[in-house]
């Protein structure tokens, strides 16, 4: 189910959708216009050192990739890189908030991560109980299912290239995919021929220069191993006898850590490591072993809130600026605050591939024991999938189940106005709101303007309080602080009379 989900390819949206990348940020001044630089790398990636930044303006940390354009020997694998973080939205992954450039370097602002990488981890303890393995497995599968889902193959997955977002105990840390540096987009019927590799976790297939997505499901069973021993399964002095060793691909259990290792976690390891790519198992597969499934069940059991739903339901009611805020707020939050709604969201997602059906709300709402499951969900679902895949993303719901309490901050809402306020002098247009609302869908701001002029004047008509045809800060900040129109509640009531339905403003769970 989780290829044909993501199959509904975003490419065929239609003008008036609204994806999250179209709020990403290419800021055109100077990074230390907006960002404090700390001193001292957090690590380096491809081609790049990361360090911390401080938003001048919220106070908010974010990592920062700098990369010196003289490093780069191909402009078009970077620009591929930056697209494949711009598509990528799944708790595991980590984000991309706005990226700048200048005659040096480009430099990309991320979500910051403090835990470090998970490969310090391991040496830190050794090797992981099976437990805490399978909770950091689980976490790497769903990702990289996401990403398989949406044909795009990571290439070089490696315990470097996962960092815990905070300090805290691996079973408490999120985990997150960094570096995308050697992912690209595939086509399941044409082969990869790129020999990207790191020697410890490259799939023999890719030496050879033919291979397709699962070249990533060996790797992480070498990470796997990795994690249950604290050795890899093919080892030498050299990167040539590693390689070797990987062609041959013959590894064994015969290490002290494995004589308490379950049979079931070396039964999955045997599933992924094989050197016959038709038997290797996908990444779903991984997931439903018994090994995942018994060990690392998803989320703590978190059920959907009354107030969530509250707040999905009241989504319907806003406009298109408002949703779009929203979005850009929901982007912005820390993890730590949003905790508890991403949490709700990998419960609700029954089959891990980091979307979300009708089908897997209506049972969420089930289990939640939540008595009045809306008749018109599907339309609901319909208004939060903003981008228009046919599915909820995790930030569309992120977006869709905000409490007002998580966003009715001053700098938070900023935040939010500068993202629409493109040429930075403190109004937002019609040309800026056709041109964030169109994305690349209408490249011509006129043709944008066209796609959405009924939305577009509806909502200048609905914000612009001292009709000068333009949205200031205090107007936005406005809208983001009413609940719903005058009309709309009259239209609620209507609605309650005919059919015995309400749909509640947004909010639900906290006061105006």
């Amino acid at each position: 189910m989780g290829v044909l989900k993501a199959n509904k390819a975003k490419e065929e949206t239609k003008g008036e959708a609204f994806a999250r990348k179209n709020i990403l940020k290419s800021s055109q001044g100077r990074l230390d216009d907006n960002y404090n630089i700390m001193k001292g790398e957090l690590g380096k990636g491809s081609y790049g050192t990361v360090c911390q930044g401080t938003n001048k303006r919220t106070g908010v940390v974010r990592a920062i990739k700098t990369i010196p354009k003289k490093s780069l020997p191909d402009i078009a694998r970077f620009a591929q890189e930056i697209e494949v973080m711009q598509v990528l939205d799944h708790p595991n992954i980590v984000k991309l908030y706005e990226t700048y450039e200048d005659s040096k370097n480009v430099y990309l602002v991320m979500e910051c991560c403090t835990g470090g990488e998970l490969f310090d981890r391991i040496i830190a303890a050794n090797f992981f109980l099976e437990r805490s393995a399978a909770h950091v497995v689980k976490q790497i599968l769903t990702g990289v299912y996401y990403m398989h889902n949406n044909f795009i193959a990571h290439r070089d997955l490696k315990p470097e290239n996962f960092l815990l977002a905070n300090e805290q105990d691996v079973m408490k840390s999120p985990l997150k995919i960094i570096d995308f540096g050697l992912s690209r987009r595939f086509d399941p019927s044409v082969p990869m021929t790129t020999k990207a590799c790191t020697p410890y976790y490259v799939a023999p297939e890719v030496l050879d220069g033919k291979y397709n997505e699962k070249c990533d499901v060996w790797s992480i069973g070498v990470i796997m191993y990795i994690l249950l021993c604290g050795a890899p399964p093919f080892f030498g002095d050299s990167d040539p006898e590693v390689l070797k060793k990987v062609k041959k691909g013959k590894f064994d259990f015969d290490m002290e850590p494995w004589k308490e290792a379950s049979a079931d976690s070396k039964d999955l390891i045997q599933r992924l490591i094989v050197m016959d790519v038709e038997k290797r198992y996908t990444v779903r597969q991984a997931l439903e072993h018994t090994w995942v499934e018994k060990l690392a069940p998803n989320s703590s059991d978190k059920k959907l809130s009354a107030a969530a739903v509250s707040n999905l339901k009241g989504f319907r009611a806003q406009n298109k600026l408002k949703k779009a805020a929203l979005t850009v707020i929901a982007t912005e939050l820390s993890e730590e605050s949003l905790k508890d709604l991403k949490e709700m969201f990998i419960a609700l997602d029954a089959d891990n591939d980091g979307t979300l059906t009708v089908e897997e709300m209506r049972q969420g709402m089930v289990k939640a024991g939540i008595k009045d499951i809306p008749p018109n969900l599907m339309e609901i679902m319909k208004e939060v999938d903003s981008d228009g895949s046919g599915v909820i993303d995790y930030t569309e719901f992120l977006a869709a189940t905000l409490s007002r309490k998580q966003y009715m901050q001053e700098d938070i809402v900023w935040s939010a106005f500068r993202v629409f306020d493109l040429d930075g002098d403190g109004q937002i247009t019609r040309e800026e709101l056709a041109q964030v609302l169109s994305g690349e869908a209408v490249k011509d701001v006129e043709a944008a303007l066209q796609v959405n002029r009924e939305e577009i004047e509806k909502i200048i008509a609905e914000v612009d309080e001292d009709g000068d045809g333009q949205i200031s800060f205090q107007e936005f900040f406005q809208m983001m602080k009413k609940k719903e129109k005058e009309g709309d509640k009259k239209k609620k009531k209507k609605r309650k009379n005919n059919v015995g339905e309400e749909d509640e403003g947004d909010g639900g769970e906290s006061p105006e």
